[in-house]
């Protein structure tokens, strides 16, 4: 079986972008339906004024057609995905939007029917007054339904977002705040319902209502009226079966796939000697998931990503070629021919691979988990800084005196790292590494790394004139920043895991910072730096070294330390 090609009207990313759309367009028109029963807190009367302009959005042609349309394709795409989906098996937080999305329907569809569609059909008023006083006062039972269906349908729409942005580089510094907004909407919704509940439960407030005649005789006619009542049940029949009858046609035809697919299987052999066999169609990441064995993907293997790699061992002239999205992704690792993504392999025969990132046995992760995840490339900024001659300083002094010194430097670099925004990675010897740009932009990364390596310099100045009397030569130091792109994660062994970066960036800024010794400078920062911080560099020396692993020479800023303790203004 072969897969969907990446391009074209029907391709996986067009599906996949049609899904989110519509998704987005019902997250919208919930996010403005739960506002509005939050004006309630206020009063019955507020939340009618805002429902005008809600319903001025979404009552009119174009909004209902906008509307309905995005409920119907979501509901075909989510239907299709699940069917398409060779296993079930999958991280908690999917099934869980899969499950809570199919629940939407089955919680909603009378509320839909006791609203649009009996305004749409009878004229009923749908106004506040008429649906909490019946699903407060006359069916609190069916308005406990609707109170879970605000929680299924807002919980399934806030994991579609999390998932749709959680690789963003501006995600984690937002995520709080979307976070805290989450959590208040529907539960200000509910707040809303249940004060309007109260409200028009209160005699009181019953007695000095005024409702129009018209508005009492139309809902009294779509009330009482037996004709009206066995129209609304037809409806209701031909919604609940139209539903179920698609979902009992999706289990159905995975069903008959699963029958046609066990006479037509093939194996996927790993290092470790597990064979895992599988229906042909299956891809090699569902492979691993089926037979329990971790295997990393990230991007929850839409091909966007490539953790779940693998390297075929054996011949991979003949399988499946891969696609124009899975061609993008490997290209950008500069994968070889024999490197696959595990997640868009479906072999068409037998095959060998080893995954080429493999999660830490010893941290004993289900196999699906989102924890095995190693991290994602991001553009940051990384700084180096040493002390010069250190051994020189401390030759003669008592360990004592070493430790002091060195916390004291410590506390310096950790201080203007912090307070510039960045995070201090770890300490090697004398050295330190700070990392900027975790929840940044790389411009505002390189101003960070470029605000600290100023208020490290001058910090250390004022702690060699209070030692000067005590140290055999002059406290310096040597600072190299970098900026690029590195795979930010946590790594380690046991309890001994941080998160730290690595790649090609973070060798370049450590030996910037070697070069900052050899040139005698306080800070030498390179080009991309410069140029993405705007730093005003006129009268800084430049030069170009050679950089191991790099074919061509790298441009960089050597700093004096005559000048590295002021902070570097912005062009123009």
């Amino acid at each position: 079986m072969t897969t969907v090609s990446a391009t074209g009207i029907f391709s996986e990313r067009t599906i996949r972008r049609a899904r989110l759309g519509s998704g987005l367009v019902i997250f919208i028109f919930v996010l403005l339906h739960l506002s509005n029963h939050a004006i309630g807190l206020i009063s019955v009367a507020a939340a009618d004024k805002g429902a005008h302009l809600f319903l001025m959005i979404w009552r009119n042609p174009v909004g209902t057609a906008i509307f309905y349309s995005s409920v119907l394709i979501h509901i075909a795409l989510v239907l299709r995905a699940i069917y398409m989906r060779r296993s079930l098996v999958m991280p908690k937080g999917e099934m869980a939007q899969i499950v809570l999305g199919l629940m939407i329907p089955l919680l909603l569809i009378d509320h839909v029917i006791g609203t649009r569609i009996a305004h749409a059909f009878y004229g009923y008023i749908d106004d506040y007054d008429a649906v909490v006083s019946m699903l407060w006062i006359r069916n609190p039972t069916n308005g406990m339904r609707q109170a879970l269906g605000v929680v299924a349908v807002w919980i399934h729409g806030c994991i579609g977002i999390h998932f749709w942005l959680r690789y963003r580089p501006w995600y984690p510094a937002f995520a709080p705040l979307l976070l805290a907004l989450a959590i208040l909407v529907p539960v200000l919704s509910l707040l809303g319902f249940v004060e309007m509940g109260r409200t028009l439960a209160d005699p009181s407030y019953r007695q000095a209502m005024t409702i129009s005649a018209y508005k009492e005789g139309v809902n009294t006619h779509y009330t009482s009226n037996p004709e009206v009542h066995r129209q609304v049940a037809m409806i209701r029949a031909g919604l609940y079966g139209a539903f179920s009858a698609s979902l009992l046609i999706v289990v159905v035809a995975r069903a008959r796939r699963k029958l046609k697919e066990r006479l037509d299987q093939v194996a996927v052999h790993y290092p470790g000697g597990e064979v895992i066999r599988v229906p042909r169609g299956f891809s090699v990441l569902e492979a691993s998931r089926l037979g329990g064995l971790p295997h990393y993907s990230v991007c929850g293997g839409k091909g966007q990503c490539s953790t779940c790699r693998v390297q075929i061992l054996g011949d991979y002239e003949n399988l499946p070629a891969p696609d124009k999205m899975e061609q993008t992704t490997l290209r950008r690792i500069n994968a070889g021919p024999d490197v696959r993504l595990a997640c868009q392999l479906r072999p068409n025969s037998d095959v060998a691979v080893a995954p080429l990132l493999v999660p830490a046995v010893e941290a004993a992760l289900p196999a699906n988990s989102q924890e095995t995840s190693p991290g994602r490339e991001r553009e940051i900024a990384v700084l180096f800084v040493d002390i010069r001659h250190f051994t020189t300083l401390t030759e003669t002094r008592l360990p004592f005196d070493v430790v002091f010194l060195l916390n004291r430097y410590f506390a310096i670099i950790g201080k203007a790292v912090e307070q510039a925004g960045g995070r201090l990675d770890k300490f090697i010897g004398d050295g330190a590494m700070a990392l900027f740009g975790l929840g940044t932009t790389p411009e505002e990364a390189c101003r960070q790394a470029l605000n600290a390596a100023a208020a490290i310099v001058a910090e250390i100045e004022k702690l060699a004139a209070e030692l000067a009397d005590e140290l055999a030569l002059p406290l310096r130091i040597a600072i190299g920043i970098h900026t690029g792109p590195a795979v930010v994660g946590t790594m380690g062994y046991g309890r001994v895991r941080s998160m730290t970066a690595i790649g090609d960036t973070v060798n370049v800024a450590s030996r910037l910072e070697s070069a900052a010794k050899e040139f005698e400078a306080a800070i030498v920062i390179s080009e991309p730096v410069a140029s993405l911080s705007g730093a005003d560099l006129s009268g800084i020396e430049s030069r170009e070294i050679s950089v191991r692993g790099r074919a061509l020479p790298l441009k960089v800023y050597v700093i004096p330390r005559e000048k590295a303790a002021e902070p570097l203004e912005g062009k123009g």
